[in-house]
């Protein structure tokens, strides 16, 4: 059943979106050649303990990290280890959100590390900016589809695959509720929209095939062509002539 969230719970959803915007911060700075994922897993699980929130991912059906780390061929859920160090011309997409007051935030950026070529670069952006043409669909009375088929468009537009198998979701008080959030689909079907759903819109992009696979760890899921793959994420609020972004 899909939720419509009332105005003082938006805002406690804020308060917990605003911490994982900020950690997003501290992780970008600290993403450079060197660094293992499991560091940065480190500052993040630090960094909510501090402001009084638990992080979401963590145990979360076994999940055993804060973040999610996925690195170049990595699509999503990449589990954070002291032996993955990160190397110049990798990208990293990290994943996370928290809960505060019983409230959930979710979120996710792929980030350069040290020089990347331009072609890394591209995909980064295009996955990014499939988002924000995605959204621009998104207000009360419109289809969940015109989302969907916007961010597609976008994407294969620009010679890129959009992942079939991993979807967005609803978010409030759990983190993954109604609706599905797919990042395909055709424009005018689907659920429709209303003021005060809070959806986590996820474009999940990769540089050749859409298709993937998931590891022997039962969470890394990697492009089947070896391909480069990117992610971007937000937590939003539907509203009457658009919505809001509380993770940005």
């Amino acid at each position: 059943m899909i939720s419509i969230k009332s105005a003082k719970q938006i805002e406690k959803m804020r308060e917990s979106c605003k911490l994982t915007k900020e950690l997003f911060l501290i992780l970008e700075d600290m993403v450079k050649p060197g660094v293992s994922t499991l560091e940065l897993d480190k500052a993040a699980y630090n960094f909510y303990k501090k402001h009084g929130a638990t992080p979401n991912f963590l145990n979360y059906d076994g999940y055993p990290a804060t973040i999610c780390a996925s690195v170049n061929d990595e699509v999503v859920h990449g589990i954070p280890s002291k032996h993955k160090v990160l190397k110049d011309g990798d990208i990293i997409s990290i994943d996370m959100g928290c809960i505060l007051d019983g409230w959930h935030s979710d979120a996710a950026r792929t980030f350069a590390v040290g020089k990347i070529s331009e072609e890394a670069q591209r995909l980064i952006d295009v996955t990014r900016e499939s988002f924000f043409e995605g959204i621009k669909k998104v207000k009360h009375g419109a289809k969940l589809g015109d989302l969907s088929a916007a961010i597609q468009n976008y994407v294969e537009s620009n010679g890129y695959g959009v992942v079939r198998d991993l979807v967005g979701h609803g978010i409030g008080r759990l983190m993954h509720e109604d609706p599905s959030v797919p990042n395909f689909g055709k424009a005018g079907h689907g659920v429709k929209l209303a003021a005060g759903m809070a959806l986590a819109v996820e474009p999940m992009v990769t540089a050749g095939d859409y298709h993937v696979s998931v590891l022997d760890d039962d969470w890394t899921v990697v492009t089947d062509d070896g391909s480069l793959a990117a992610h971007y994420e937000n937590t939003i609020i539907v509203t009457r002539e658009g919505c809001e972004i509380l993770t940005l």
